[in-house]
């Protein structure tokens, strides 16, 4: 066997080596552990059934509310009486200390009806323990964690809720379906203004840091390197990162905090891509204009933008899909649209209402991936 051929197996040994060695690493730091993924699966049967159940269409509802106080510990108030006729709230035991495991019935309600159970602070504030579903006598049994923060304050104790909603009359639109298209109108048009400013701002850019048109002496290598270097700065940042920091300025919820985030990431990641379209455009144009005696300017204008405005075109309508993606995502942290209601349903367990929210998102992201890939394909 010759050297060089010993040289290049040992080369791709220690290849293979190095690659094993990152899998290892990446297995050791993530820990997967698919046995609790299996044995945690049963968890999902809560939350599946109702997110694919989406709150789209439904009746009027006539909402009853069963409240009982229940004392934080035992002996800090008075403990609730249950009714005796109708529909009932029955807590076994009748108070409990911090943390301690209660358990409540439902009796007498109505059959298949949906419930939901919450603590009602002393100070008249609302906290969701959990929704549930009656079985087909009316009844239900959950057991409850006594929360600290539930405990009796100045001998008024926190009141244990039970609220019922029964569908009546025609199916109609939801006010959940009426929010979501809302909250996705506001996810549209928050994409639609970060990628037209995004636009706007990469287009200057973008002739700077293409070395073709800007590489021209000490000043023109200068502004190269200073503009692509800004670039990248901001295209390391992730749009999340962006998002919370403009929510923390201007408010969580707020689109504007959303649409600050995407005009950044728009501006960077454009204008990277508009300075490489320029800097691949076929140069005979361009001398053909400079040997006419025309100025820079002049060249620019008529031997540069009409090879690139076909691809500026296709990559800002396809950035603006991007954009109605990622704005999806950023609500999660403050950025406001269809993401910002998504977490709020998540966060109170209203899986119907989150299910709701997929549904929109998985459509008018399909709707606009389909726009504007015919859109690009008539351009190009």
């Amino acid at each position: 066997m010759s050297t060089k051929r010993a040289i290049r197996i040992l080369f791709w040994i220690a290849v293979g080596l190095v690659i094993v060695a990152a899998y290892a690493a990446s297995i050791q730091v993530t820990q997967p552990d698919f046995v609790r993924l299996i044995v945690a699966s049963p968890k999902a049967k809560q939350i599946l059934p109702q997110l694919l159940s989406p709150d789209l269409l439904g009746r009027g509802v006539i909402n009853s509310t069963i409240s009982l106080a229940f004392p934080i510990p035992c002996g800090s108030a008075p403990e609730g009486k249950v009714t005796l006729s109708g529909a009932k709230l029955v807590v076994e035991p009748g108070c409990a200390a911090p943390n301690e495991n209660f358990t409540i019935h439902g009796e007498d309600l109505a059959p298949n009806a949906e419930v939901k159970l919450a603590w009602r602070m002393p100070d008249g504030r609302t906290l969701t323990i959990k929704r549930l579903t009656t079985d087909e006598s009316g009844a239900f049994s959950e057991q409850v964690l006594a929360r600290p923060i539930a405990a009796t304050k100045d001998g008024k104790s926190s009141n244990l809720e039970l609220e019922t909603s029964l569908p009546s009359g025609m199916l109609r639109p939801t006010k959940t379906l009426k929010n979501v298209v809302d909250a996705m109108f506001v996810t549209i048009f928050m994409a639609m203004l970060a990628t037209t400013f995004g636009t706007i701002i990469a287009i200057p850019l973008s002739f700077l840091a293409a070395s073709n048109i800007t590489r021209r002496g000490v000043v023109g290598n200068i502004l190269y390197y200073v503009t692509r270097s800004f670039l990248n700065v901001i295209r390391s940042y992730e749009p999340l990162v962006m998002a919370t920091i403009f929510a923390l300025i201007v408010g969580f919820g707020n689109p504007f905090a959303g649409v600050l985030a995407l005009v950044i990431v728009t501006t960077a990641s454009l204008g990277k891509m508009f300075s490489e379209s320029v800097e691949s455009i076929d140069s005979g144009p361009i001398e053909a204009v400079t040997a006419t005696g025309a100025n820079r300017a002049q060249v620019i204008l008529y031997g540069v933008v009409p090879q690139i405005i076909p691809d500026f075109l296709s990559f800002t309508i396809y950035h603006w899909d991007i954009n109605v993606r990622i704005s999806t995502i950023i609500g999660f942290v403050g950025g406001g649209g269809i993401g910002y209601f998504l977490s709020q349903a998540i966060n109170t367990f209203e899986y119907h209402k989150a299910g709701a929210a997929l549904l929109a998102i998985v459509i008018v992201v399909w709707a606009l991936d389909f726009l504007s890939a015919e859109v690009r394909k008539k351009l190009t």
